[in-house]
């Protein structure tokens, strides 16, 4: 099974998208499974359900931080490429869903920001576009990482 399924798969067990997306990387980033989830669950519903960066976009970004992010502070090239790497991730989503703001995302502007998570219901899963999210992210990331293993080749 691919990344972009097991994050689906993630996310239909009732893990947020954040934690969706960064926990099929686990083992990539040398972190266990439960550290990761328990990191990244602050961004679910767009930062703790307030509809800010989408989730699968925040966990994408959270991989990428922990595979190739800097450590150096003054380390200002480090810094420039890593968030070139950034940007370049968001827009690659941004190609497929137009946004990496939640609400927009989803629709609600303005709207259903409490922190009481949503029911996991079948009616849910249906009207979220969440799992197609998720997959998005999470396949733009494994094939960053392929295309850093293959560019690392090269060298």
């Amino acid at each position: 099974m691919n990344k972009k399924e097991m994050a689906k798969e993630l996310f239909f067990k009732g893990y947020n998208c954040a934690q969706a997306v960064a926990g099929v990387f686990a083992e990539e980033m040398g972190m266990d499974f439960d550290t990761v989830v328990k990191t990244v669950s602050s961004f679910g519903g767009g930062m703790g359900r307030m509809r800010e960066v989408c989730g699968a976009v925040s966990g994408m970004f959270f991989v990428a931080g922990a595979l190739y992010g800097y450590s150096d502070p003054k380390d200002f090239n480090a810094k420039k490429e890593h968030y070139e790497r950034i940007q370049h991730l968001a827009a690659k989503y941004k190609e497929t869903t137009g946004s990496i703001i939640c609400r927009e995302l989803l629709g609600l502007e303005g709207k259903d920001t409490k922190a009481e998570p949503s029911k996991r219901t079948d009616e849910y899963y249906k009207k979220r576009p969440c799992p197609e999210m998720i997959g998005l992210a999470a396949e733009i990331m494994e094939d960053y990482i392929l295309h850093m293993e293959k560019r690392g080749d090269e060298s």
